[in-house]
């Protein structure tokens, strides 16, 4: 593994997490644990996570060289592969062995599946009574709904959250499975608090995750204000957004700039001087944030027009010599690894891949002055660390893998 000059590879070095999970959500929550340093061995069924067989995702191809996978590459890299048939007790006797020797263990199977294994976290805390145990469902662990079937997308529809993104043409938008990263992202900040607990208080605990209480959190302020208000903020078109100055709009080059200035009436005079209409500001109709509100459609269509006379290097330009203007370039992913800021900041790292060569991957956004992140190894192939984690690990004999192989225990 690599390490900084503290010997070190993250933050959670020295930790071990055990990883029964599949998809998206909870691989997410896992692999972010493992680009802080924790040691993950992921524990699969004998026909491996379902990921690994995903061919499509929105409409693109995941399938990459030699068998691989870009849907399971990108969300398990860092972590261990172990196999095992769960239905077997030797098999449930490997992982018990393995809850005693970790201190995080991760499942998102549906409501029962853990418990009817023995793998509930009654069942693991008393293998290890200071396991985190890390549980992923779909609606959370109690109510009428707690053990209903759930993937992303009906977690967004269950929390409101098709309803904020998209145009404002009456139909719920697609967000494209933005409930497992997210739920993924509360669920790694559930254990690590659970952790920290355990340091200062002495004890494991479960944490539950859910899409729907996630996603609910992830409506931020626009949640918080409406349950206080009673007020809903609405989707709007950008066609007829209330502030034309919190806005995107298309350059002559067919590139998109973006601004974000919402105390309008500061901004609007050096903005109508970058853009060079010093007329604007004394024109009734726009002179003022309630009258651009109110002449919204008009005002967009003349700055559409505008905007599509200079490239959107040209518009930058005039903007930084305006000076005090809050305006960015609109990107898509291909911007991204040649975007100075996420190069100096480490938000994509170069990796060579053993099958794909040189390539890149995104990285925990977090920083450390004392213990960087760093990726270290790609996604595991199917069970490939299980007789090193059953020899080295656990103390298993040689013979006893062999027993193992032959009972179809393990790959």
């Amino acid at each position: 593994m690599a390490s900084d000059a503290n010997g070190k590879v993250g933050p959670l070095d020295g930790l071990r997490v055990i990883d029964w999970t599949m998809w998206q959500f909870g691989p997410v929550s896992t692999m972010m644990l493992a680009d802080l340093g924790a040691e993950v061995i992921k524990v699969e069924s004998l026909d491996g996570d379902h990921a690994r067989q995903f061919h499509r995702v929105s409409g693109a191809s995941s399938m990459l060289p030699e068998g691989l996978n870009a849907y399971f590459e990108s969300l398990n890299r860092q972590k261990f592969s172990i196999a095992l048939d769960l239905k077997s007790p030797r098999g449930t006797e490997i992982m018990y062995k393995l809850v005693k020797k970790s201190d995080v263990f991760v499942q998102n199977f549906r409501q029962g599946v853990a418990e009817r294994l023995g793998l509930g976290y009654e069942d693991l805390k008393k293998q290890n009574s200071q396991i985190v145990y890390g549980s992923a469902s779909g609606y959370g662990p109690k109510g009428p709904d707690s053990g209903k079937p759930a993937f992303a997308y009906t977690g967004e529809a269950r929390s409101g959250s098709l309803w904020w993104a998209g145009p404002n043409d009456g139909r719920p938008y697609n967000l494209q499975s933005v409930a497992d990263q997210a739920a993924g992202i509360m669920l790694s900040y559930g254990v690590l608090g659970a952790l920290m607990a355990r340091e200062r208080f002495g004890f494991g605990q479960k944490v539950d995750v859910s899409h729907l209480g996630s996603m609910m959190w992830l409506g931020g302020n626009r949640n918080g204000m409406a349950l206080l208000s009673g007020n809903e903020p609405r989707r709007q078109d950008r066609s007829s957004a209330r502030n034309p100055l919190w806005n995107a709009y298309q350059c002559k080059d067919d590139k998109w700039i973006a601004f974000s200035m919402n105390q309008s009436d500061r901004y609007w005079p050096d903005f109508c001087k970058a853009i060079d209409r010093p007329d604007l500001p004394e024109d009734e109709r726009y002179d003022n944030m309630d009258a651009r509100t109110e002449n919204r459609e008009e005002l967009i269509k003349l700055l559409d027009v505008i905007f599509l006379t200079k490239t959107r290097e040209e518009w930058g330009k005039a903007m930084d010599v305006t000076g005090g203007i809050i305006w960015e370039r609109v990107q898509d992913i291909w911007d991204l690894p040649n975007d100075p800021q996420v190069i100096e900041n480490n938000y994509i790292v170069d990796f060579d891949h053993p099958v794909l060569g040189p390539t890149k991957y995104l990285q925990t956004p977090v920083g450390y002055s004392a213990t960087p992140l760093s990726t270290r190894k790609s996604a595991p192939i199917h069970g490939e660390d299980t007789e090193r984690i059953l020899v080295e690990v656990l103390d298993y004999t040689w013979e006893d893998v062999e027993s193992l192989h032959d009972e179809g225990v393990i790959l």
